[in-house]
């Protein structure tokens, strides 16, 4: 459980975050975006300021700061580049935070530094072609060869999936649609027959790293389990909930971003000898954005208060990612309207942000399981 934070504590995180987003991501967020470039030595310096171990307790070489502090880096990083927020979130909140939150001491000790530092990056591998809502109907096995569990299929839409030094991989190890039928691994960058796929060419959050990881009768030791076999399904979901939280504050960040950026140029542009601003159609525009972006954070912050009190989390963190990410979709198509044919072009940020928020509305979970989640958590309190 951690302390809540006090406001000037999330201020120094705040402009932290802010300038190490101004200072080495701004400058390249288009020329990442247009080559597709992953860039690591940027990732090497977040950990040196602290951003690859978030959450990770001191003794294990994180920060050990809290989730509001975590919402306040995400949502500053990713209104300059969702890109960069989303390998951010993607590695303290799955990889990284599956082995914190059910490693043994050992695993922690070996993993959680490297993890936290930088020096290694982490990917999180859950989903496969077949099998991506429906994560119990998941093909790749783990089965028990005497000291060692040898792993065979793969797993697709995995952040960091080429450059990640160790990933943390779901493997069944019993029958299809059996919660204790999956279990979690720990499996680092260069162990026989663990290979990954070529970089995907996406849309948007074209600077992180998306691929596929494949197993061929990968032998794994029997001390890369994490937990007991059977608990991998139970961990993913708790561990998800926490990393709703987490997209929801990358959404916030794009929307936000998207609405300073037409905010800037309504009250810059005129038409008709008046600013575009002034125009009722443009004025309501913007203030419908500004209100939903803080309805967002307002959700994202209770459900990141919940989280810090050790408190579940489940309904508060898909409602927090559903209305955060659907929020970021609705402002950036906005901000490209309000921008017009400048909002077509690259010349302006707006587009970028447009294309990255749609992500936001598919990864951890799309708008539709956040809405069955919140329907099954809601059902509870008339039963």
């Amino acid at each position: 459980m951690f302390q809540v934070s006090s406001d000037e504590q999330l201020m120094l995180v705040k402009e932290s975050a802010r300038n190490f987003a101004v200072n080495y991501i701004k400058p390249y967020v288009m020329e990442w975006d247009q080559a597709q470039t992953f860039p690591i030595d940027v990732f090497k310096k977040l950990g040196e300021h602290g951003f690859m171990g978030i959450v990770v307790p001191e003794q294990y070489g994180g920060s050990g700061l809290s989730y509001q502090e975590y919402i306040t880096i995400l949502d500053e990083i990713s209104k300059v580049c969702g890109s960069i927020g989303l390998s951010v979130a993607a590695h303290n909140s799955l990889c990284t935070n599956h082995i914190l939150s059910f490693a043994n001491e050992e695993q922690k000790q070996r993993y959680l530094p490297k993890l936290a530092s930088g020096e290694w990056i982490g990917a999180w591998g859950l989903t496969e072609p077949g099998s991506g809502s429906d994560a119990g109907g998941m093909n790749t096995t783990a089965v028990v060869d005497g000291d060692y569990f040898v792993l065979n299929g793969d797993k697709t839409f995995i952040t960091h999936a080429i450059s990640g030094d160790v990933a943390v991989v779901m493997a069944r190890t019993g029958e299809k649609g059996d919660k204790k039928g999956i279990s979690a691994f720990i499996i680092e960058k260069g162990t026989p027959a663990f290979t990954a796929g070529a970089k995907m060419d996406k849309l948007g959050m074209r600077a992180s790293e998306t691929g596929s990881l494949f197993f061929d009768n990968c032998r794994i030791h029997k001390d890369q389990l994490i937990g007991e076999i059977g608990d991998g399904f139970v961990q993913a979901l708790k561990l998800l909930d926490g990393g709703r939280i987490s997209i929801a504050a990358l959404s916030l960040g794009i929307a936000r971003g998207a609405y300073e950026c037409a905010l800037k140029y309504a009250n810059e542009r005129e038409q008709f000898n008046s600013k575009i601003f002034d125009f009722q159609a443009v004025g309501f525009t913007l203030a419908d954005m500004a209100t939903k972006i803080e309805a967002s954070e307002l959700l994202i912050r209770k459900a990141g208060l919940l989280k810090d009190q050790g408190k579940k989390v489940t309904r508060e963190g898909a409602m927090a990612k559903l209305f955060a990410s659907e929020t970021a979709v609705e402002v950036s198509n906005e901000g490209v309207q309000i921008l017009g044919g400048y909002g077509f072009t690259k010349d302006f940020p707006a587009e970028k942000y447009f294309r990255d928020a749609k992500l936001c509305t598919i990864g951890e979970g799309t708008s539709s399981i956040q809405r069955m989640v919140i329907a099954r958590e809601i059902k509870k309190d008339v039963e």
